[in-house]
C-alpha cells in the first residue's frame, strides 16, 4: 500500500467530506498479516455482520470455510455451488417445502439470470477486509467499499463521473449485498474502463446495515484516479460545501 496516498485520501475526505466513515478494502492473499480470522461457520450466516465490525475498525480475513451462505461463498469466489432449489427459493417458493424470497417473478426468470450472471474464482485463499485507516505497508487493496448515506453517495457518484464522457460511470446490478461490493466491482478493475457500483439495495442483506446507507464499491484503479481529481472537481465550489455542511 502506498502510504503517500493513504494519508493524501484520509486528508481530502476529512476536508471534503466532512468526517464522514471511511472506506472499507479487500484484497486477496495466499498470506495474511494484521488480520484476525473468522471463525469457521456452524449453520447459515451473513458475512455483512462482520463487515460490520470491520467498519469498526476490526481487520478480519475469511476463507471458505468461514463463510455460513452458499451465496457469500459464491460471490466472494470460493465456490460455484448454488442452494439447492435455488430458482425457486429466490422466487416463489415450493409449497410446504420451502419459502420464497419472491425477488424474482418466477423460477425461469432466475436460471435465466444465473446463466448470464458473471462468475469468479478467488485468486487465492484468503480474503483480507480492512477499514481505510487500518492499512500499513504490506497490504495491498483491490476494492474500497463506501457504506453511506445519500448526501455523501452523490459526492461519490459525481466525482465517479468526473473524468468520464459517458453518463454509466456507476451502476447498480442487481445481485446480493456481498456481490455488489465483491464480485461485481472485483471484476470492474481488469475492464478497460472501470466502473463503481452501487449496491446494497438487497433485502435480506439490509438488516446488517444501517437503515439509511447503500454501498458504493471502486476498484482501486478507479478509486486512484478519484482521488487525484478531488482539488479540481465539484468538491471545491459553493454547491458542495452546502452539502457538505449536512455530512455527519
Amino acid at each position: 500500500m502506498d502510504m503517500k496516498l493513504k494519508e493524501k485520501f484520509q486528508e481530502k475526505w476529512e476536508k471534503y467530506f466532512n468526517s464522514a466513515d471511511f472506506p472499507i478494502v479487500f484484497y486477496y492473499t495466499e498470506e495474511v498479516r494484521g488480520a484476525e480470522p473468522v471463525k469457521p461457520a456452524t449453520g447459515h450466516k451473513c458475512i455483512m455482520g462482520d463487515l460490520a465490525k470491520i467498519r469498526k475498525g476490526k481487520s478480519l480475513y475469511f476463507e471458505a470455510d468461514s463463510i455460513g451462505c452458499y451465496g457469500g461463498k459464491k460471490y466472494l469466489g470460493f465456490s460455484d455451488k448454488v442452494m439447492p432449489n435455488f430458482e425457486y427459493f429466490l422466487s416463489c417458493g415450493i409449497p410446504g417445502q420451502l419459502e420464497g424470497e419472491r425477488y424474482k417473478k418466477t423460477p425461469e426468470l432466475v436460471i435465466e439470470l444465473m446463466q448470464k450472471a458473471p462468475k469468479m474464482k478467488a485468486p487465492a485463499k484468503f480474503i483480507v477486509f480492512k477499514r481505510w485507516d487500518m492499512l500499513d505497508e504490506s497490504d495491498e487493496p483491490e476494492v474500497v467499499i463506501f457504506f453511506a448515506y445519500a448526501d455523501v453517495l452523490s459526492g461519490l457518484f459525481t466525482l465517479a463521473n468526473f473524468d468520464e464522457v459517458g453518463a454509466d460511470a456507476v451502476f447498480a446490478p442487481f445481485a446480493a449485498g456481498c456481490g455488489s461490493i465483491v464480485l461485481y466491482p472485483y471484476l470492474e478493475k481488469d475492464c478497460e474502463r472501470p466502473k463503481a457500483v452501487l449496491g446494497m439495495f438487497d433485502v435480506s442483506a439490509r438488516p446488517f446495515v444501517p437503515e439509511n446507507f447503500l454501498t458504493f464499491a471502486v476498484p482501486m484503479n478507479k478509486f486512484i484516479r478519484m482521488v487525484e481529481n478531488m482539488d479540481e472537481s465539484f468538491l471545491i465550489t459553493a454547491s458542495w460545501r452546502k452539502v457538505n455542511k449536512r455530512i455527519k
